[in-house]
């Protein structure tokens, strides 16, 4: 994982919501190689207090735990509510540029320590916990615990794709940003299939879709 004043209130609100948008490589040298530092738009230097990020379940993934007779559950924090799964937001922090003035223009990161997924069947539970979105590669990455041993930390558990993001939403001061599609990472996948001795988990296999909510600054 990698961790990278707000300024006028509509400026900052995209700032946070960015992070789940279409794929950026993190934010390098500027363009010119002149090594001057680019100036930052926005920043936003501590997310958390009533931010979520939730992710509305495609039937293909439930339809593929059902198959696989996988239970889902949530740890800590987490809610799994009317289809959606939810985490607090716990911390973070996003840069966002100009673009055009720098090839990669958002960087930071955004946390959710303390939740998770769970999967059980039979007598093996693995449990993705403490989520971190990293915008710089559009990845997010976890901490993997099997049967209460722990078995990664950091790993690449998801990819999004933010080809189907919706245009920003405002609802009093909260902002909201839904449309990037998630799917199981390669790594997860591999990882599900030896723990749960399956070949059926891919990395085309879509999780659902995601909606980030963040107080507004004012």
């Amino acid at each position: 994982m990698r961790t990278h004043k707000p300024s006028r209130k509509t400026i900052a609100g995209i700032a946070g919501l960015l992070l789940l948008a279409a794929p950026l490589a993190a934010c390098g040298e500027d363009e010119a190689g002149s090594g001057n530092a680019p100036t930052p738009v926005a920043e936003i230097v501590d997310l958390k207090g009533g931010e979520t990020t939730a992710i509305k379940l495609d039937t293909g993934f439930t339809d593929a735990l059902t198959s696989l007779k996988l239970t889902p559950g949530v740890l800590g924090s987490a809610k799994l509510t009317d289809g959606s799964l939810i985490f607090p937001i716990t911390g973070g922090n996003v840069s966002v540029f100009t673009p055009g003035e720098v090839p990669n223009y958002v960087v930071g990161q955004i946390q959710h320590e303390s939740s998770g997924l769970s999967l059980k069947a039979g007598g093996t539970t693995v449990e993705l916990r403490n989520f971190n979105v990293d915008p710089g590669v559009s990845r997010v990455y976890g901490d993997v615990v099997v049967n209460g041993d722990v078995a990664a930390t950091a790993a690449y558990l998801f990819r999004l794709n933010g080809s189907t993001l919706k245009d920003l939403q405002t609802e009093g001061d909260t902002a909201i940003l839904e449309g990037t599609k998630v799917f199981i990472s390669d790594v997860a996948a591999g990882l599900l299939n030896d723990t749960f001795g399956t070949d059926a988990v891919t990395d085309q296999l879509l999780v659902g879709v995601a909606k980030i909510t963040v107080k507004v600054p004012s």
